[in-house]
C-alpha cells in the first residue's frame, strides 16, 4: 500500500514540475511581436512605446 501511495504522488507531482521548469529549461526563445508602435524591452521584459 505505502508503495502505492509514492508511486501515484509522484506521477501526480512529476508533470507539474516539467510544467514549472518549461520557461527556464533552456528552451530557444521564441520570437516576440509587439504592436505598431511599441518595441520590445528585453530590461523590462515587455512591449514599450517607442519614443522620438
Amino acid at each position: 500500500m505505502y508503495r502505492t501511495l509514492v508511486i501515484a504522488a509522484l506521477l501526480t507531482v512529476a508533470p507539474i514540475m516539467s510544467h514549472a521548469m518549461g520557461c527556464s529549461s533552456g528552451h530557444s526563445q521564441q520570437a516576440m511581436s509587439c504592436a505598431d508602435g511599441t518595441v520590445w524591452d528585453e530590461t523590462a521584459r515587455a512591449c514599450v512605446k517607442v519614443t522620438g
